[in-house]
């Protein structure tokens, strides 16, 4: 584990060591690659990492140029639906079809539960 200054913050603090408990296990391949999801108070960001090489191979988020006039019409509730059919069609681009999914240390409900559903039901195998 890498040495961090003691965070102020104690919920941060908490997410940030259920991060670290999960990254020991998850681990992206270029055959099945990581899916990593991410929330800011307003944004998603989505990303597809493949941890051997260190690239990002997809990327979608809800400040994508091409569909932020899209965002801005739906309301924050619908947005990880639309995130996570964009995901799965970008890897589908890629020829990515089994991923593996990192929750990022957030609880897997509402918008990452929602992300990773929708990302499912459009062909995306966790």
């Amino acid at each position: 584990m890498a040495l961090r200054k003691k965070i102020v913050n104690k919920k941060l603090e908490q997410r940030i060591n259920r991060k670290e408990r999960i990254r020991k296990k998850v681990h992206g391949t270029s055959e099945c690659p990581r899916m990593s999801v991410f929330k800011s108070l307003k944004h998603l960001y989505v990303q597809v990492i493949d941890d051997v090489q260190g690239k990002t191979l997809a990327s979608v988020s809800t400040l994508t140029k091409e569909h932020r006039s899209t965002f801005d019409k739906l309301t924050t509730k619908q947005h990880p639906e639309l995130i996570g059919q964009l995901i799965a069609k970008a890897c589908k681009e890629k020829n990515i079809s089994q991923v593996v999914f990192d929750r990022n240390g957030y609880p897997y409900h509402g918008k990452i539960e929602t992300i990773a559903k929708t990302a499912r039901e459009n062909g995306i195998i966790f």
